[in-house]
């Protein structure tokens, strides 16, 4: 090991470098670890977003009616034991759905 401190990456703001250059080696560790559990929580979310936009995009058909926006998703909601199709789309807060016809048993 050399006696000189490590290069911090170029990428790194400085304000960051300065506070970890000023912390004791247990605050380092504890920063690692967290630094580590952080990162691999921000590469999970990401795949599962990905994953979720696929599947959205598998679902959404090549032809919408023209008051549903291209954002808009099929859901399929049970009513009295039948089953019907639904546009479903997100306003703002609010879920906003458009009957579509009903769930062929055969498809």
């Amino acid at each position: 090991m050399s006696d000189e401190p490590p290069t911090p990456p170029a990428t790194l703001p400085t304000e960051i470098v300065n506070t970890l250059n000023e912390s004791d080696p247990e605050r380092l560790r504890d920063v690692a670890s967290y630094a580590e559990a952080l990162a691999e929580h921000k590469e999970r979310e990401a795949r599962l977003e990905e994953s979720a936009d696929q599947d959205e995009v598998e679902q959404r058909p090549d032809v919408l009616p023209d008051d549903v926006p291209a954002k808009a998703t099929i859901t399929i909601k049970e009513i009295n034991d039948n089953r019907y199709y639904y546009w479903q789309w997100r306003e703002g807060d609010t879920v906003t759905s458009k009957y579509k016809g009903p769930v062929n048993p055969d498809d």
